[in-house]
């Protein structure tokens, strides 16, 4: 079946026609198209830019379960996922015509007991990352998973997992391979290490100085913050009463996240919407992570634009062009005025086919 569609496109403001035909957009007309929207606003479809299908409350999840996140995620307006890790083989998702698209990023990589038991590879000795790195640039799709900190119960805080030297080697093992690196990293510690040895973006970043965000910005090192999930910080802390200094640091990064982004925002650092949907977080809370973000400091429209086009730009997935593969939202009125009106789009295209609402 042919569609035409004819609403504005955003992230413009001129209203277009647009057919869909084998699964792909033009803008020049198709005989026997079904006009399915004739009127409203065309968004290129959501990306959760953190997301773990796979990942459950109680650690790794079956392929069904995972298959059942993605559906939630596909049902909030998510059509491409970023996995930021993942314990399991969620290929046979990508398999799935109905299910949104999804980068895989592999697993985390990890030291032994410097994670969260059986989400991640976890490593006998640090200099075995480069290895681990190029393993896992060549089994996933085009990123690789470090965890850059964690707590060390010795020390009795977060600190980071990985030597400079190592990091420096393995970042740039990834990138002979055509990999980007992204990292975990909650504390200060590691920040440094990770961003002078190439780091392509970074996860949560609560600990971020301006300093360190003007070096973001000169080096498009992206953040993906995860608001949402920084929500938790606070339960995090109260339950880690063997570890008191760990706790207060949990929850002095929880107090300063919100100016950290801001201040992001204001240096010129590209930030995307990550939900860290599974384990603390629910699937499909792709719009309470952008309205997150507006709250942090972000105008509407470059909060939408972190979970859509732009988001869609800097994965290398296209938004609403000719040519472009058909995944995208419509709405009966402008999300940019109202992003509350993203849960509740009108219609949902993916892969060129009109999914049921």
């Amino acid at each position: 079946m042919v569609l035409h569609l004819r609403g504005v496109v955003l992230p413009g403001e001129e209203s277009r026609d647009l057919w869909i035909s084998e699964g792909r957009i033009g803008f020049e007309p198709v005989s026997g198209a079904e006009t399915v929207v004739d009127g409203g606003y065309l968004v290129p479809g959501l990306v959760d830019a953190h997301c773990h299908p796979g990942i459950g409350v109680g650690g790794p999840t079956t392929l069904e379960e995972a298959v059942k996140q993605a559906e939630v995620s596909r049902d909030s307006g998510t059509l491409l996922i970023r996995d930021c890790g993942v314990p399991i083989d969620i290929r046979p998702l990508q398999q799935r015509g109905d299910l949104p698209r999804i980068i895989r990023a592999g697993r985390h990589l990890a030291l032994s007991r410097r994670y969260i038991p059986g989400l991640g590879i976890e490593l006998e000795d640090p200099e075995q990352l480069p290895d681990a790195v190029a393993v896992q640039a060549a089994e996933g799709d085009g990123w690789v998973k470090l965890v850059g900190d964690w707590i060390d119960r010795s020390a009795g805080d977060l600190a980071p997992l990985w030597p400079d030297d190592v990091l420096v080697e393995a970042i740039s093992v990834a990138h002979e391979a055509g990999a980007r690196v992204t990292a975990h990293v909650f504390g200060e510690s590691a920040l440094p290490g990770l961003i002078d040895a190439g780091i392509d973006c970074l996860e949560h970043g609560t600990g971020l100085g301006s300093d360190q965000l003007a070096e973001l910005a000169r080096g498009r090192v992206a953040l993906v913050p995860t608001l949402i999930n920084i929500e938790n910080f606070p339960g995090i802390a109260e339950k880690a009463t063997k570890f008191p200094t760990y706790a207060a640091h949990m929850r002095a990064l929880h107090a300063g996240v919100g100016p950290m982004v801001a201040a992001a925002i204001e240096a010129g650092v590209e930030v995307y919407a990550g939900t860290d949907a599974g384990g603390l977080v629910e699937h499909g809370r792709i719009v309470d992570e952008i309205e997150a973000l507006h709250a942090a400091g972000m105008t509407r429209t470059q909060a939408l634009g972190s979970a859509s086009w732009a988001a869609r730009e800097w994965l290398g997935h296209p938004g609403i062009v000719e040519g472009a593969p058909a995944d995208l939202l419509v709405y009966a009125t402008d999300p940019r005025e109202d992003l509350g009106v993203l849960r509740h789009p009108s219609h949902l295209i993916l892969r060129g086919e009109l999914l049921p609402r």
